[in-house]
């Protein structure tokens, strides 16, 4: 299921040329990643304190598409393509109307507490499963 998450672009988002600079795609998709898995039900924050499990992004394939600009309202879309024991494959769009600006694969890793590849705990893959 695809999950979104509007966006808008600010002055700080953008170049001179009030276009929005290549690297902030990444932080909209970072946004619309945290979104999802709280739209899943998953709240990270504890995710971290009970078990020290956190989320790192281990690749990123972006493709620009169309340049957003200032003032655009946007769209994040995220779907899960695939989970694993310990990693999340997802694609996520930006799209402003039904224009696609910006695609990204991105592939999280599960870390434990010392840095090093750590399971999904049974409650994510549980919300990945009813999500």
């Amino acid at each position: 299921m695809t999950h979104r998450f509007a966006v808008r672009v600010y002055y700080e988002d953008t170049d001179l040329a009030g276009i929005v600079y290549y690297a902030n795609y990444l932080k909209f998709i970072e946004r619309g990643r945290s979104e999802w898995v709280r739209g899943i039900g998953l709240d990270q924050g504890r995710l971290k304190a009970e078990t020290g499990i956190v989320f790192a992004v281990r690749r990123v394939e972006a493709d620009y598409l169309s340049p957003a600009r200032f003032d655009d309202l946007l769209t994040v879309e995220t779907d899960l393509v695939r989970a694993t024991a310990a990693r999340l494959v997802l694609d996520q769009a930006v799209l402003r109307g039904d224009t696609r600006l910006f695609e990204a694969r991105v592939t999280l890793a599960a870390l434990g507490p010392e840095g090093r590849p750590a399971r999904l705990p049974a409650e994510f893959r549980r919300s990945l499963e009813t999500g």
